[in-house]
């Protein structure tokens, strides 16, 4: 295996495939935090060039974290397809680059090799894209999953609605859940980040959406995203949850950092499907974001993208209705500007469609970090043409309890006009008997909420 190139007279060598991947790496800020990222461009050049000799055989034998000492990768590894990778072991990730955008390769034809993927291969090769080409590669896989609609269909995009309060009072969670209704929102889900990861705040909220969602007849899901264990008995008291959520890493010492393991997570799929409330079978929800690892000092020396996609290949497990990037969510330490928040979503997408995984992002930046909303509107965009399974939908962008910026209520129309996408069908038929939308467009009624009222 050969591990050194040379460009303009310098020989660049580097010690391991873990070193490959991490100098390969876009720019990333957190990449500089963890000392792990190419010095200069032309070392990431050289180390983008080594890359694409590998083999995915020389990624399958060399995982960023060993299979005897991290339950993640014993999970990728032991859920691998082993006559599809035997297929496809012996392209160069070069080579698999130019077979994911052939034009004449189809989704289907992607999907049935993802399952002979590795996360490590699935990070290595979106090293080697631009950011159009993973537009162009994401826009070709469709990934469906049905908890009480379905999502990922051509031609939809969903929005989960994000109601969230600075004290969960259940009068303000309403409004915005009420205004955010009338706008199209909250196809996907409709999912609340708690202030109190109580198991009584959990039951009343999720007590309150449920009586709401049936008297209105809404073809929706629901969710409180507490800690897992806290919506755990929140069910068991009778609390009506559609399906369970829990922030995941890319190595076992991260997801211990969240307080989960592979167990608890296969526990609570259990639960939910046995007392949950949905039609199922995906009654899952996962976030992600590039960067959590090296937060949490769980990142064994890999860079974020491929600790990113070790997550997308944790979370196929589970069968998931739904996982999303929350993209500029962690910082500038992680991700420093917009044109690096404007990357990582566009990888973090590709790469979790390439896992087989139905795929969301958060597209979102914090106050302190070198983007505003007009990037995260331009990563919109880009996504929306990507095929993105969902976006968040947050009153005017701001939200006001988590204190981070991302997509409104007001954009999903526009996004959806833009690039001829609806609603998920049962939604979008809800919403004509509302009579929030006719032919297409918003009437009169989007954004009054007193029309719950009467």
């Amino acid at each position: 295996m050969r591990l050194k190139t040379s460009l303009f007279g310098q020989v660049y060598t580097f010690g391991s495939v873990k070193e490959v991947l991490a100098k390969a790496n876009e720019e990333k800020s957190g990449d500089k935090l963890a000392g792990i990222a190419a010095e200069t461009v032309t070392e990431r050049v050289a180390a983008k060039e080594v890359l694409s000799h590998l083999t995915l055989e020389d990624l399958y034998n060399n995982p960023v974290v060993p299979y005897e000492e991290d339950e993640v990768t014993r999970i990728i590894y032991d859920d691998l397809n082993r006559v599809i990778y035997n297929e496809i072991k012996d392209f160069t990730v070069g080579e698999f680059r130019e077979w994911l955008l052939d034009d004449h390769v189809t989704g289907d034809m992607i999907k049935r090799i993802s399952r002979g993927l590795t996360s490590e291969m699935v990070a290595a090769v979106t090293k080697l894209m631009s950011n159009l080409d993973l537009v162009y590669a994401a826009s070709k896989i469709r990934i469906t999953a049905h908890c009480n609609t379905t999502i990922g269909e051509e031609g939809i995009l969903g929005f989960r609605l994000q109601p969230n309060h600075t004290t969960d009072n259940l009068d303000g969670i309403m409004v915005s859940l009420m205004e955010g209704l009338t706008y199209g929102i909250g196809d996907a889900v409709i999912g609340l980040n708690p202030v109190n990861d109580t198991v009584e705040s959990v039951y009343n909220v999720l007590k309150m959406f449920d009586e709401f969602k049936r008297k209105w007849e809404i073809p929706t899901q629901q969710c409180v995203l507490a800690h897992v264990t806290t919506q755990m008995e929140a069910i068991k008291k009778g609390a009506p949850s559609d399906m369970i959520f829990q922030s995941i890493a890319g190595s076992q010492k991260g997801n211990e950092a969240f307080g989960i393991t592979a167990d608890m997570l296969q526990e609570a799929r259990e639960l939910v499907l046995k007392q949950g409330t949905s039609a199922g079978p995906n009654v899952m929800y996962f976030e992600t974001g590039q960067g959590s690892e090296l937060s949490s000092d769980a990142h064994h020396g890999a860079d974020q993208v491929t600790m990113e996609a070790r997550c997308y290949g944790f979370a196929k497990r589970y069968q998931p209705f739904l996982v999303n990037t929350v993209v500029g969510f962690i910082g500038p330490e992680y991700l420093y500007d917009s044109k690096q928040v404007i990357r990582a979503g566009l990888e973090d997408h590709f790469m979790g469609k390439l896992t087989g995984i139905p795929m969301g992002v958060d597209a979102c930046y914090t106050n302190h970090m070198k983007a505003d909303q007009n990037d995260i509107e331009n990563l919109a965009v880009l996504l929306s043409a990507a095929g993105c399974n969902y976006f968040m939908g947050v009153p005017a962008g701001d939200d006001i309890m988590l204190n981070y910026q991302c997509t409104g209520y007001h954009e999903a129309q526009t996004l959806r006009s833009l690039l001829k996408l609806k609603p998920i069908k049962a939604f979008e038929v809800w919403m004509e008997k509302m009579e929030f939308v006719k032919e297409g467009k918003l009437t009169n009624r989007a954004g009054d909420a007193s029309v719950f009222m009467k």
